[in-house]
């Protein structure tokens, strides 16, 4: 039997959603060896390029609860990723750094990454990934 799918495939959602499950699928793929998802790769991106970062700024960053931030900066840290330090500018927080370990991990990742990217953008039959990427923007607000 024919699966009906009734108004799904008119939904921008729905697609959307399909295309975030299979570009996780592929990244999970590619990163297996390192067991980093693309959450906790961005925030290791995101914190390299930003040492010093606070929590709270970094949660906002990625639009996240700032009690799910704790969870995965408790889980970064214990693999001995990211070191949080009290903040000089303010002793109630953190400011945030990628450890030596953390620096030599993101640098073999994201040639990784780029090759994931790569698969992905081949699906796009030529088209650039800028104009896709431009789309979800205005999506994403």
């Amino acid at each position: 039997m024919e699966m009906d799918f009734d108004l799904l495939p008119e939904l921008l959602g729905y697609h959307l959603r399909r295309a975030q499950v299979a570009v996780f699928n592929d990244f999970m793929r590619s990163m297996a060896e390192f067991q980093i998802t693309p959450g906790q790769f961005g925030i290791l991106v995101l914190i390299g390029a930003n040492e010093g970062l606070s929590q709270s700024a970094l949660a906002r960053a990625v639009g996240v609860e700032r009690s799910t931030m704790v969870s995965v900066m408790d889980n970064l840290e214990r693999r001995g990723l990211v070191a949080r330090r009290p903040s000089p500018a303010d002793r109630r927080s953190y400011a945030l750094e990628l450890t030596a370990r953390g620096r030599a991990l993101l640098a073999e990742l994201k040639p990784r990454v780029r090759e994931h990217e790569a698969r992905i953008a081949r699906r796009l039959g030529g088209r650039d990934p800028a104009e896709l990427i431009e789309l979800l923007r205005r999506i994403a607000g």
